[in-house]
């Protein structure tokens, strides 16, 4: 029996805490898997368990060697997975959550050509602005825009995303552009009713600091699109992420209101996934296509 065997028998004494249990899981006697686990010790030179009739426990030494053996071994069947993964086409099913507005301006068809190139591969695409419970839901990826903070989930920035506080040419046109921040007061607000400062602008003034203006709300959607179509029609002024606001303000439909002022926090687009130990193909693959994709949007 070579080493890794050896070790693998060592770990499933110390799993079951008997040379009986492991015996009867490996298929083996137990003087044989006594004589493996003593072979180990031989070679390591060091007492890795503590024996008694009915009782076996690790030594410090053991533990150390269990602990680093274990992670050792995940790594090893995690790679030999992976090989074969590569090897052949991915497979199965897999689940994504997108933003609404975002999804379908900007991912419906490289999802689409995802598709298409990987046939064997079964998507289930939720497009939904509610903030999902990943794991619990069984989502294997999802796309959120956020100021990115400590997360269970592995995250990958696919784009920035600023974003800015608009008014529409015709609100410009019939009540002029604002000179401060404190002549907002005088327009219309436009506000996003899903999030918590739906009402609120947070921004970074001249000197760094973070201040706030609430809204003077006259209209609220739950849509970035109703938003926009609002503020388009000089409803009034909105907060507008990039991704929607940036053809518009390219034609000068839109306007940016103090542009020297930064929208805090700063949000970005990622592709996020539990933090598994093993990431499948198909998972590594989309993530990749995505980050392909995002070169591509026209306000990076």
């Amino acid at each position: 029996m070579d080493r890794v065997s050896r070790i693998s028998v060592f770990l499933e004494v110390v799993k079951h805490e008997s040379f009986a249990g492991a015996a009867r899981t490996l298929g083996m006697t137990g003087p044989a898997i006594s004589k493996q686990v003593q072979s180990l010790e031989n070679e390591l030179g060091v007492k890795l368990l503590n024996r008694t009739t009915r009782h076996v426990s690790m030594t410090e030494e053991g533990a150390i060697y269990f602990d680093r053996a274990r992670k050792a071994l995940e790594d090893l069947d995690e790679a030999e997975k992976q090989i074969q993964d590569l090897k052949a086409c991915p497979t199965g099913k897999l689940k994504i959550n997108a933003p609404m507005s975002f999804g379908s301006q900007f991912l419906t068809e490289p999802i689409a050509a995802f598709a298409e190139h990987y046939k064997d591969v079964e998507l289930e695409v939720d497009f939904n602005d509610r903030w999902v419970d990943v794991v619990g839901e069984g989502y294997d990826i999802v796309v959120r825009i956020a100021h990115l903070q400590d997360s269970n989930l592995i995250a990958r920035k696919l784009a920035p995303c600023p974003i800015v506080l608009c008014a529409g040419k015709k609100l410009i046109e019939s009540r002029g552009l604002p000179k401060s921040v404190n002549e907002l007061s005088d327009y219309p607000g436009v506000v996003y009713s899903r999030h918590s400062q739906r009402e609120e602008w947070r921004y970074k003034d001249d000197h760094g600091e973070v201040k706030t203006y609430l809204f003077n709300r006259s209209f609220a959607a739950n849509s970035a699109e109703m938003q926009l179509a609002a503020c388009l029609r000089g409803i009034g002024v909105a907060l507008l992420p990039i991704f929607s606001a940036h053809s518009h303000l390219k034609t000068g439909d839109l306007v940016e209101l103090f542009p020297q002022y930064e929208t805090y926090p700063q949000r970005g687009i990622y592709a996020m996934y539990p933090q598994n130990r093993y990431l499948s193909t198909r998972t590594r693959l989309f993530v990749d296509w995505l980050s392909d994709v995002s070169r591509e949007f026209p306000w990076c």
